[in-house]
């Protein structure tokens, strides 16, 4: 694969309190060298210009195939016009600096085998496969009056009952799911269920946590309220989506367990002040209002706590724009090196890849390099319009 040199740079690597000189010298897609005595020669040398190799960022709650809103109009579509367009959006992604995404409801082995291949530019793809939603829950697109069939399981899948969510956790490991999605709370988009009441029954959580664990891999779950939280951590589930009603109590909980918390800030804000132009339903539009003013003091309890925050946008259909919009929202919150780190090495520790997410000897070379000092200057992370080379195994594209 031959070598890299990015010189005339300071370094984020991913954990510490300050940035260290380069340069970083890779080999082979991973990295070799950091600091003053890195090797000088490569085959491929790139001048930083004075500016910052970051890792490259993740977002741990991506949607591929979240190509609208409307959750019956998606699973009523083709699965080939579906992964064309989520296609898009993965290139869109990796092109803003996002080397990873978690899917948490949606993906497959055709799609994930494209990626590998090289057919498509995509960052690292790890999917769940289709999100595991109970009759009547967040993943049910039906309305109240509607008996249709939604036909597919692109993105949810109504499972009900320990035998079938069991048979179902092993089939999406059988074909390849990095973990487990479930729905363990109503959600904004959906139009039957309220959004605080917690969804399946402990033994249908504890049904998925454990086929999980025995493969090794873990379950994250859409939860909002305090109740749908504590009742998705005590059964087992390792990740946290969203979170926004958390309370201090249930935060401690959280720490207790070892729990992620995964905010979505973006996609509330978006949703607020897009929701004309999406068609967003009244009811939608309701829910929203709850929950985002409280996103942001659910990661202040969540730290306060002791609880590991990463990152994630939760964008659909047209709001996949606002992906960057995201970084400056977390931003906001916990200040820059905070926000970092949950973009790069808790991110990582989530996703059980210890080898993303930093900038050391040994990792892979998925890079972010920008044109100055986000410490000093924050917006360079979200400002598409500065200079931003994005390096992906030690290939810088582009």
């Amino acid at each position: 694969m031959g070598s890299l040199s990015i010189v005339n740079a300071r370094v984020f690597d991913g954990v510490s309190d300050e940035l260290i000189d380069g340069p970083v010298h890779v080999v082979d897609g991973r990295i070799a060298e950091v600091g003053p005595g890195a090797a000088a020669t490569a085959d491929r040398v790139l001048d930083a210009r004075g500016g910052t190799v970051l890792p490259g960022l993740i977002d741990a709650h991506f949607h591929a195939y979240g190509i609208g809103l409307d959750g019956l109009r998606i699973e009523s579509t083709p699965l080939s016009y579906v992964a064309l367009a989520g296609a898009k959006r993965l290139s869109s992604a990796l092109a803003r600096g996002f080397t990873t995404v978690r899917d948490v409801a949606g993906g497959d082995p055709g799609l994930a085998t494209a990626i590998d291949q090289g057919l498509i530019a995509s960052p690292r793809y790890l999917y769940t496969g289709a999100a595991l939603s109970q009759t009547g829950g967040h993943g049910d697109a039906r309305a109240a009056d509607s008996d249709l069939c939604a036909c597919h399981a692109h993105t949810t899948e109504v499972v009900d009952g320990v035998d079938a969510l069991r048979q179902a956790v092993r089939d999406r490991f059988r074909r390849g799911a990095h973990a487990i999605k479930i729905m363990t709370s109503g959600g904004v988009m959906s139009l039957t269920d309220p959004i605080r009441i917690p969804q399946y029954s402990p033994d249908e959580v504890r049904a998925v946590t454990e086929e999980a664990a025995r493969r090794g891999s873990y379950v994250a779950a859409h939860a909002y309220s305090p109740e749908a939280i504590r009742h998705s951590v005590e059964n087992g589930v390792r990740s946290v989506e969203h979170g926004n009603l958390l309370d201090a109590e249930t935060a401690k909980v959280m720490a207790e367990h070892d729990a992620f918390l995964v905010p979505t800030l973006a996609t509330y804000d978006a949703m607020n002040r897009r929701s004309d132009e999406m068609g967003l339903a009244a009811v939608s539009r309701a829910k929203n209002l709850e929950v985002l003013d409280h996103g942001r003091t659910a990661i202040e309890l969540a730290r306060a706590a002791g609880v590991r925050v990463g990152f994630g946008t939760d964008l659909m259909g047209a709001l996949e724009d606002e992906q960057l919009h995201g970084v400056r929202l977390q931003t906001e919150v916990d200040g820059v090196l905070l926000a970092l780190r949950s973009m790069t090495s808790v991110n990582a520790d989530l996703l059980r890849r210890p080898d993303l997410g930093r900038v050391e000897e040994g990792c892979v070379a998925d890079l972010l390099v920008l044109d100055g000092d986000p410490v000093q200057e924050p917006s360079l992370l979200w400002d598409s319009s500065k200079r931003r080379i994005v390096v992906q195994a030690g290939v810088p594209l582009g």
